[in-house]
């Protein structure tokens, strides 16, 4: 028997379809049985790791865009425009680090959306943030939110 709040969970994070979480079920249970294991929450977590991680809500670099820009009190055209003043160009460097993160997009789709820009940018935009994200607690603080509030 599994218990109401693993059902709860698989319902709430697997959404491409039945097959998948009828699948993600019979992992479940058929790992129970293999290991001998009471099905519970963190049993179903651990047993299903990265189905979940794979279900979680798909990000896209507009969402990205719009909401780096209001993080930053600027417009979403600043992220695409030619500015290259820091409080322009810092913000869309997170932005492009985020697309990389967040979402399945290639280095010059990501570089297309912000602008035209080449993919070697999007590269030294994403070793910039995580250079940054060591040596600056804000830039570490903001990006953390910004995550956590795109991933919901």
């Amino acid at each position: 028997r599994v218990p109401t709040d693993v059902l709860d969970l698989l319902a709430a994070r697997i959404h491409a379809n039945i097959r998948e979480l009828e699948g993600a079920l019979n992992r479940v249970v058929a790992y129970a049985q293999l290991t001998g294991d009471t099905i519970d929450l963190d049993f179903a977590v651990a047993t299903l790791g990265e189905v979940l991680r794979g279900a979680q809500k798909r990000v896209t670099i507009d969402e990205i865009q719009k909401l780096v820009s209001a993080h930053f009190e600027l417009k979403p055209l600043d992220l695409i425009s030619a500015r290259r003043a820091r409080a322009v160009a810092r913000p869309r460097q997170i932005a492009m680090y985020l697309a990389k993160r967040l979402t399945t997009r290639s280095l010059p789709e990501i570089g297309r959306k912000f602008g035209g820009r080449d993919h070697s940018t999007v590269i030294h935009a994403v070793r910039k943030i995580e250079e940054l994200r060591d040596s600056d607690r804000d830039i570490d603080a903001a990006v953390r939110v910004l995550m956590r509030e795109l991933e919901g």
